[in-house]
């Protein structure tokens, strides 16, 4: 099992989502609940594709912190 750093950013039009891991591996929705559920659609997506090339699957390296700035 692997755990991929996923972004979620609210758009004008609702959130969009991407794996900095996974470049190109990306996904919007219209509410946060649908974003969550296409990108993890297209994170199975992308690597099973991956897998059905011979690619190798990336270690996830991006990690993530939360800065409070006053």
């Amino acid at each position: 099992m692997r755990r991929y750093l996923v972004v979620i950013e609210k758009t004008e039009t609702g959130y969009s989502s991407y794996a900095p891991d996974l470049p190109g591996c990306m996904a919007t929705g219209s509410t946060r609940d649908e974003v969550e559920q296409n990108i993890f659609e297209a994170l199975q997506f992308h690597l099973d594709g991956m897998r059905e090339e011979g690619i190798e699957i990336p270690e996830a390296f991006a990690e993530s912190e939360i800065l409070v700035i006053q």
